[in-house]
């Protein structure tokens, strides 16, 4: 499924990028970034708290199809110029990570 039809489904806000990048990695939750540096699946949507420049080169690094900031965490303006340098796709949701985990598990057929 692609981030703007994750988005679409389940009332998710596409901060920056285009959404066209397919989500076929599962989902990984973390917040510890040197986790998931080295284990989140590229092509996976990222959910987490962080909202800042670091965690945009993780997703970057990581290779992950999005990273989705739960709990509308701010997502400052360091942030958004790291995701643009990094191409990295950022989406926003107000629910928890746990709840944006289990609506996103439901909507790609994980659970």
């Amino acid at each position: 499924m692609r981030v703007n039809d994750l988005c679409e489904k389940l009332g998710w806000e596409l901060v920056h990028g285009d959404g066209e990048r397919e989500i076929t990695g599962g989902i990984y939750c973390c917040d510890l970034l040197s986790i998931v540096m080295g284990r989140a699946p590229s092509d996976s949507l990222w959910i987490t708290v962080m909202g800042n420049v670091n965690a945009m080169a993780v997703a970057a690094l990581a290779d992950t199809a999005c990273v989705a900031v739960a709990e509308n965490m701010l997502i400052d303006d360091e942030a958004i110029a790291g995701a643009k340098k990094g191409n990295v796709t950022v989406i926003r949701t107000g629910l928890p990570v746990f709840e944006s985990a289990m609506a996103a598990a439901r909507l790609l057929g994980l659970n």
